[in-house]
């Protein structure tokens, strides 16, 4: 019997497995996938302080970014500069790659191939199904298996309320430019369109993206016949990769002998569908607080909420702002995005943005716009609107 069984192979699972396995702990990893970082899904964007504060693998980074343009549905762009070097973009198949040997070097065994089908807890032991004829056993199980939530159903413990989908595609350009964000409802329904340059030994190429409320493929079409003359996109070399995105958390991410961790949680940033970081945190107090419980052998939910406990302390203040401002843009027309970019060049937004606009870190840049009187008048009036239309009923 295994101390820990890990469903899912990507870096909340592996970091959770690796933190365990220096402490001296038996785990086992079951990827469904045939290799470490395939499929690769998101965009493969990262803070920089990241790499500081978990020591991520630097030889998976491709290129930097420090220019970003914002477009509305007109396309009059404001461009901003970071003072200093905040995101890297990263080849997520060699990142999740060197997670894994890193992994495997402490002691980990990692299985691919291998997709958890069902977990049964037992007064002292959990059984995790794999298929129809694998079933191993352990005392704790991790739940890192991304978005897809039927264990955690099965298990009580509940799915996201909110979800958006997406689509991404990695294409050769011709014109690289600075990275750009393009909002509308035209363009993504309740979120947005993203494109990513990314600089390889083979060439120059971008990471072009949506997520939006409804329809992604076609939305993506869309978004991609929008920006294929500028950044002179080529070819496809590959296929979209459709995903749904989480964006908030599950009911619960513990119970008895059971921890959840990253999309598997749901602990994304609701205002970017960003996954990467979060994992990587939640991975780290699921670690902390696992590793405590299998030496005490206090497995049970009593003691495992510590878990949410701790990464609503690390996460909890920058999700509730990430949700406010998530909520209030569900409302937003592209008039109203208008006015907001309007603002940004006349009305004292751009003063906020360089104070308060961290690449990990949203909730002061959204407190500050909450309280800038202009900017809290569009965000808040169809709140405001909705809520009369209530009350007169």
């Amino acid at each position: 019997m295994r101390d820990v069984l890990v469903a899912g192979g990507g870096p909340g699972g592996l970091h959770t497995a690796l933190r365990l396995a220096r402490d001296g702990y038996d785990v086992e990893v079951l990827e469904e996938h045939s290799a470490a970082g395939t499929p690769a899904h998101c965009t493969g964007v990262l803070a920089a302080e990241a790499y500081d504060e978990f020591d991520l693998p630097r030889e998976a980074i491709l290129n930097t970014l420090r220019t970003a343009r914002f477009c509305p549905p007109s396309g009059r762009a404001i461009e901003y500069t970071t003072p200093a070097l905040e995101v890297l973009v990263v080849d997520r198949p060699v990142f999740d790659r060197i997670l894994h040997d890193r992994a495997r070097q402490a002691g980990v065994t990692v299985t691919f191939g291998t997709k958890v089908t069902a977990v049964d807890i037992g007064p002292g032991d959990v059984i995790v199904h794999a298929g129809d004829r694998t079933a191993k056993r352990a005392r704790a199980v991790v739940l890192a298996c991304g978005a897809s939530y039927g264990l955690q159903q099965r298990l009580n413990l509940g799915r996201p309320p909110v979800f958006l989908q997406s689509g991404q595609i990695e294409l050769p350009v011709a014109n690289p430019r600075p990275v750009e964000v393009h909002f509308g409802r035209t363009i993504a329904p309740k979120g947005f369109g993203w494109v990513v340059p990314v600089h390889r030994d083979s060439g120059t190429f971008a990471r072009v993206g949506i997520m939006c409320s409804r329809r992604s493929a076609a939305f993506l079409n869309r978004f991609l016949e929008r920006v294929a003359e500028p950044w002179g996109l080529g070819a496809t070399p590959g296929a979209v990769r459709y995903k749904l995105l989480p964006l908030s958390p599950i009911r619960q991410t513990f119970s008895d002998r059971v921890l959840a961790v990253g999309d598997a949680a749901g602990l994304v940033k609701a205002t970017t569908g960003g996954g990467i970081y979060y994992a990587i945190v939640s991975a780290d107090a699921a670690a902390d607080v696992l590793s405590t419980a299998l030496r005490n052998n206090s497995l049970g939910a009593n003691f495992l909420q510590r878990y949410e406990t701790e990464w609503r302390r690390r996460l909890g203040a920058e999700l509730r702002a990430q949700h406010a401002l998530r909520t209030l843009a569900h409302w937003l027309t592209d008039t109203d995005i208008e006015a907001l970019f309007e603002l940004a060049r006349t009305d004292g937004v751009m003063p906020l943005v360089h104070r308060f606009a961290r690449f990990n870190h949203h909730r002061d840049l959204i407190l500050s716009l909450f309280k800038h009187p202009p900017a809290r008048r569009v965000l808040f009036r169809h709140l405001l609107a909705n809520r009369l239309a209530l009350s007169a009923q």
